[in-house]
């Protein structure tokens, strides 16, 4: 199997690239009868608009084969796109084919993992620049906005329908916030338009996904704001969310969205990290940050991965261990700066 990552975009070899990955997609299937799809632990709308959208593709391309979506528990928030409701987790079943849609690595699959183990073939289609591969057929161009963005150009456009395009639409919005993050590129835009032209409706799919709150979420959010500690001179901001706290309102990681976006807009603030407390002295971690600091540097630092704005990782320690932590590494950046 060859293996292709880090393509630029630019010139014609990219194009040369994508046009033969193209011909595979619709081709790649062969036999295959069983497909299975799954991406990575706790789904974003990234990773949850490109595990539909293949799906929904594919059996536009042949209604008769199985095609299955394995993730985690996908946030309410995605209900409106096409198949929400057959996602669930792997527990048995062999597979002639596996996709594995925005994930840098085996481990980054939690419990999907066992998937892998009972598949024939696997194909990775990925964008993140610390992506490892799967041993399969990877296809990682991390200069693409999202997941989402790279499967509309390995697709042929006539196949895709309103359906597709409105998971892809998602995946890309959620990615790039709402195009305000700087991986937006002139061609994220045009891919975006040629999702419209299919019939998004884009006010629809980025209110509903993205900005629509439930009480839960502002409460959570409230909390976070006013729990929230500055340092390096006002350039860095934390905030968290206790296990006791989720706990007591029964809260899930979906009812978390936002928040660290929410901290990231703070005047002055160059980078924002907010933590989930999944258990004692165990903290999930999450950073985003505006231009000096390379978070996806500091993730993979610490065992995680991500995008130069987006990233995350999971730590041990108390609160202030982990916040020290990863501020050393951030302050290395700053200095730098």
């Amino acid at each position: 199997m060859r293996k292709t990552e880090f393509i630029d975009r630019e010139g014609n070899a990219i194009d040369m690239i994508q046009a033969e990955f193209a011909m595979k997609i619709d081709d790649l299937v062969g036999d295959a009868r069983r497909i299975a799809i799954t991406g990575h632990t706790r789904p974003d709308g990234d990773c949850t608009g490109a595990c539909l959208g293949l799906r929904r593709y594919l059996l536009d391309l042949d209604p008769s084969l199985t095609v299955d979506v394995y993730l985690e528990p996908v946030p309410a928030a995605y209900d409106m796109l096409e198949g929400f409701e057959t996602v669930c987790l792997y527990t048995e079943g062999e597979y002639e084919l596996c996709f594995v849609l925005d994930v840098s690595s085996r481990e980054r699959l939690g419990k999907n993992a066992t998937l892998l183990d009972h598949v024939s073939r696997v194909v990775c289609i990925d964008h993140h620049a610390t992506s490892e591969g799967l041993g399969g057929q990877d296809f990682v161009v991390p200069e693409a906005a999202a997941a989402c963005e790279l499967l509309y150009d390995i697709m042929n456009k006539e196949h895709i329908s309103l359906e597709t395009a409105e998971c892809l639409y998602l995946g890309i919005i959620h990615d790039t916030n709402v195009f305000k993050n700087s991986n937006t590129t002139r061609h994220t835009m045009e891919v975006a338009g040629a999702l419209m032209a299919k019939g998004v409706n884009q006010t629809r799919i980025i209110n509903d996904s993205f900005y629509v709150k439930t009480y839960l979420q502002n409460q959570l959010l409230g909390m976070a704001l006013m729990k929230s500690l500055i340092f390096c001179d006002g350039r860095c901001i934390v905030s968290v969310i206790s296990r006791k706290t989720m706990d007591f309102y029964q809260a899930t990681h979906a009812d978390l969205d936002g928040i660290v976006e929410q901290l990231r807009v703070t005047k002055g603030v160059e980078c924002a990290i907010f933590l989930t407390e999944l258990q004692f002295r165990q903290y999930k971690v999450s950073m985003r940050s505006n231009e000096a600091v390379d978070v996806s540097q500091v993730a993979a630092y610490f065992g995680g991965g991500g995008h130069v704005r987006a990233a995350g990782c999971t730590m041990e320690g108390s609160f202030y261990d982990v916040v020290n932590n990863l501020s050393e590494q951030i302050v290395k950046q700053l200095d730098e700066e």
